[in-house]
C-alpha cells in the first residue's frame, strides 16, 4: 500500500488573523442509509466511540468522529490506517440491508483553522451564521465556501476544521488565506 499524501503537502498560513493548516489525510467513510437502523448505529458507535449525532451535529474525539451530513448520510472519520478494517466491519453489519459505506478518504482534503478570528474567516466565505451563541462545538454545517461545497465544524472556541473535495484543495486554501489576510478583522464577533 502506498503512503497517503496530503493534497497540499502540509501547507500552512500563519501571517493573517487566523492560522490555516492543511492536515495530513484522515480516514473518511461516507455512509448512506437508514440512520436509525441498529445495523448502522451499533458498529458506528463501536468504531468511533461516540454516539450518533443529532441533525446538523458532529460527535468526535481527537482521532474519530461521526458527522451528520444529510437525513440519510453520515461521515465517519477515523485514522487513515483504520479505514479498511472499519469498512469491513460496516459491510458485515449492513449485510443485505439497503445501505452504502464507501471510502472517500483520498477524495477529500481537511483544513484546521486556529485563532480568535476564525468565525469571521468562515463567515466571509459561507452563508452560515457563525455567531458564538448560534454555531457552537458539536455542530457541523454542510454548505458552500465561495463556489465549492464544503463542511465545517467548531472543535473549540478558537479551532475549526473544514473538509472539501481534494480537487479544490488549493482553491479553498487560497480562499481561506484571502479571508484571513492581515488587517481583515471585521470585529463582528
Amino acid at each position: 500500500m502506498s503512503e497517503p499524501i496530503s493534497a497540499l503537502n502540509g501547507a500552512v498560513y500563519k501571517e493573517g488573523i487566523a492560522e490555516i493548516i492543511a492536515l495530513d489525510p484522515i480516514g473518511m467513510i461516507s455512509i448512506r442509509g437508514d440512520l436509525t437502523a441498529g445495523y448502522l448505529k451499533k458498529p458506528l458507535k463501536k468504531i468511533a466511540g461516540v454516539d450518533m449525532p443529532e441533525q446538523r451535529g458532529i460527535n468526535a474525539t481527537a482521532s474519530t468522529g461521526i458527522a451528520w451530513m444529510s437525513p440519510d448520510e453520515l461521515l465517519l472519520m477515523c485514522p487513515y490506517t483504520d479505514v479498511t478494517a472499519n469498512l469491513e466491519t460496516l459491510h458485515k453489519s449492513i449485510g443485505s440491508n439497503h445501505a452504502l459505506a464507501v471510502n472517500v478518504s483520498d477524495a477529500r482534503a481537511v483544513f484546521r483553522l486556529k485563532g480568535k478570528h476564525i468565525r469571521e474567516v468562515l463567515a466571509k466565505l459561507a452563508p452560515v451564521d457563525t455567531a458564538p451563541g448560534v454555531f457552537v462545538p458539536g455542530m457541523i454545517r454542510r454548505t458552500r465556501l465561495a463556489q465549492v461545497p464544503a463542511a465545517f465544524w467548531m472543535v473549540d472556541a478558537e479551532t475549526a476544521e473544514l473538509v472539501c473535495f481534494r480537487s479544490v484543495a488549493q482553491y479553498v486554501f487560497d480562499l481561506l488565506k484571502v479571508a484571513a489576510q492581515p488587517g481583515s478583522e471585521v470585529g463582528h464577533f
